[in-house]
């Protein structure tokens, strides 16, 4: 008896100390390192139809994260991420060449997008990966970041160094990695294919499942789909006095998610930020009036058309 107690406080011992060194290793390793990439060439023509195409997807979704106190894109402290994960801050994405992408070309900027390696191979690992925004999407953005819009001109802030958390960190190590690049052109979604256009919009360009999954550690940026509670919320947040709210179920249940919205109800709440009791939407979802009606109608569309999820989310007290 007494033999079988000491080999299980042995085996008991072991795990502890392997648990430890393992917490150890995340704790004090290095981030990984990736080799620089090979970028292959592209040529982009900025017209005005792009840059301004490109405005219009920026200030829904490069604009909230990147603009700084000189209301330039020039980066500034992500105050939404929980600090589980640590502190952040976005990168200054001014034409300063600097401080900014004044010295990056348009492949080095495409190829950043698409895989959040930059030119020198490091990992941008809190910046967004967009596998599935199609090309004249992705032309569209950088065409406004070379434009003459005075969001973009140079500034000459320099943000501060991110800092990781524990769990940042062994997410860092063990879970979140480079995107692999298209080997194939990504074309433009059908728009006369109301649910492929939707899809598109919420998953690929505006990737909305990200907040309004059950995590963020849990998401499928290759395969939103396979994300866990896909659009059926709960996923942490944090409103604007620092305190944890929770994301709304999307999904077309009855009882929990947006089953008896109307497609009048849901353009109110999108783009204008209003539920259909007139009650304001929380922060930090922001009014989406840059969206046409046809955007939204297709968005409406592609989540009536995902599964039901009985999520019954937390409401802020």
């Amino acid at each position: 008896m007494k033999k079988a107690l000491k080999i299980t406080a042995y085996v008991f011992g072991g795990i502890l100390l392997l648990a430890g060194l393992a917490a150890a290793y995340i704790q004090f390793a290095p981030a990984p390192t990736y080799d620089a990439p090979e970028i292959p060439e592209i040529t982009i023509v900025h017209t005005p139809e792009r840059i301004a195409e490109g405005a219009r997807i920026a200030s829904m979704l490069c604009n909230e994260c990147h603009t700084g106190q000189d209301d330039k894109l020039s980066g500034k402290k992500l105050e939404d991420v929980p600090p589980v994960f640590g502190q952040f801050y976005s990168a200054n994405i001014t034409q300063s060449p600097e401080h900014g992408i004044g010295k990056w070309t348009d492949s080095e900027l495409y190829y950043f997008l698409r895989t959040g390696l930059r030119r020198d191979g490091s990992f941008a690992a809190i910046m967004p990966q967009f596998p599935m925004v199609s090309d004249e999407g992705l032309y569209a953005i950088i065409s406004y970041l070379r434009s003459d819009n005075p969001r973009v001109q140079p500034s000459a802030h320099e943000p501060l160094k991110s800092k990781y958390a524990f769990l940042g960190k062994l997410l860092l190590q063990f879970v979140l990695k480079p995107a692999a690049f298209p080997d194939q052109p990504v074309p433009q979604p059908d728009t006369l294919n109301q649910l492929a256009w939707g899809r598109y919009l919420a998953d690929g360009l505006y990737s909305c499942y990200d907040c309004h999954s059950a995590s963020f550690t849990s998401n499928s940026r290759l395969v939103p789909e396979q994300s866990k509670g896909y659009y059926g919320g709960g996923n942490e947040l944090l409103d604007m006095d620092g305190n944890t709210i929770y994301s709304a179920n999307l999904t077309p249940d009855d009882e929990t998610g947006i089953g008896k919205y109307t497609e009048q109800a849901f353009i109110q709440a999108l783009k204008y930020g209003q539920r259909p009791d007139g009650s304001p939407l929380r922060y930090p979802m922001r009014p989406h009036t840059a969206l046409s009606d046809e955007e939204v109608k297709a968005i409406f569309a592609y989540l009536r058309s995902v599964p039901p999820i009985q999520n019954e989310v937390p409401k802020k007290p």
